[in-house]
């Protein structure tokens, strides 16, 4: 394995290729951040942040099930347009959503028109609601598998970065058993990469130290 999943993981397994592109603003970032601004932007604001909001969570849990097989860039594009087509991401909406509502959805020309990943995002959601009345918030249940605390990691280079690790192999078992779809290993290990379960920032990378800072290290993988 040469690079890691870019979360919610570019092409559901595709290899990054280490390289490196100059930034105008002389910010080292990590290189699969390249040049689009959408992309740059994603790496500087969002990526490696740890997420509590339960509707954040359940976004990307989605995002990443539509993604697979894809690009992410496809799925950042169409972004804004999820989230008005599956109602801002309301689990409680889009569990009561109806054959109707799938086959609207399948005219979408915003979305990933794909059937199977439709009504995966509509089981899920249904899944997600069971979870939440368990245990008070998909939150709660979702960070236990790492302590409540994001693991940072320091990696030095792309091809050091895995595509799934203990954890991520816990949640995915996890989750399937609970009913879940499109959540295997290596997407839910870049799901944690996305909402801060861990921390994947190179440590050259300017995000780095300032992803750190916001949850406290519940180890070190130094290479």
């Amino acid at each position: 394995m040469r690079g890691p999943l870019i979360g919610p993981g570019p092409e559901n397994g595709a290899i990054l290729r280490e390289m490196s592109t100059p930034r105008p603003d002389k910010k080292k970032r990590c290189a699969w951040s390249g040049t689009d601004p959408s992309y740059v932007a994603y790496h500087d604001e969002e990526w490696g942040v740890p997420v509590h909001d339960d509707r954040i969570l359940f976004e990307f849990l989605i995002l990443e099930g539509a993604q697979a097989g894809l690009s992410w860039s496809t799925i950042l594009r169409k972004r804004d347009t999820y989230r008005r087509a599956f109602d801002r991401f309301d689990p409680r909406k889009v569990a009561r959503y109806d054959e109707r509502k799938v086959s609207a959805l399948l005219t979408d020309a915003g979305i990933v028109r794909n059937r199977a990943k439709i009504e995966s995002a509509i089981k899920n959601a249904k899944a997600f609601l069971e979870v939440q009345a368990e245990f008070g918030s998909f939150d709660a249940y979702q960070w236990r598998f790492v302590d409540g605390r994001p693991i940072q990691n320091r990696w030095r280079a792309i091809r050091e970065v895995p595509a799934r690790s203990a954890e991520s192999d816990a949640l995915s078992k996890d989750l399937k058993s609970r009913g879940f779809s499109f959540v295997g290993s290596t997407i839910m290990y870049a799901h944690m990469q996305a909402v801060g379960m861990v921390n994947d920032h190179l440590v050259d990378c300017f995000r780095q130290p300032q992803v750190a800072k916001l949850g406290r290290p519940k180890r070190s993988a130094e290479r």
